[in-house]
């Protein structure tokens, strides 16, 4: 077994060449992070996802506007509704009209996501086919 002390002349002899096998090393786990991750990211099902779209809200007076203030009340129009069961009665109503009017829902931002769910369902339960979301557009220019 032998060790290596130092020159005999007492001077130190400087490494100029950079050990690479740290280097070597970090990149071969990269390397393998990334050949494990790339195939997850990647969708195999084959799917056209919906794109942003603003159309201009046309009020027809047939239309239905249902407002979900923040408290979770319920307005069909300016007219309180006291529960989902009362608002099914009444979509079920007017889904029998030919044309069937299209729901506008109005959801306050502070709403809780149940109440315009209660809302949704309600409509699906009365058979309503074509139900809106009216928001604020952005401000332009800012």
């Amino acid at each position: 077994m032998s060790m290596n002390v130092g020159s005999s002349s007492g001077e130190d002899e400087v490494v100029s060449t950079i050990n690479t096998t740290p280097l070597v090393d970090v990149m071969l786990v990269l390397l393998i992070i990334f050949l494990i991750t790339i195939p997850a990211v990647i969708s195999a099902v084959k799917v056209k996802l919906p794109s942003e779209t603003n159309i201009a809200r046309v009020t027809k007076p047939e239309n239905i506007d249902i407002s979900v203030t923040k408290d979770g009340d319920i307005y069909w129009n300016t007219t309180q509704v006291n529960d989902t069961d009362e608002l099914v009665k009444r979509l079920g109503k007017v889904s029998v009209l030919n044309p069937q009017p299209e729901l506008h829902v109005r959801g306050d931002s502070g709403a809780r996501y149940e109440s315009v769910g209660r809302v949704v369902y309600a409509a699906q339960r009365a058979g309503i086919m074509k139900v809106s979301f009216v928001t604020q557009p952005p401000e332009r220019g800012g």
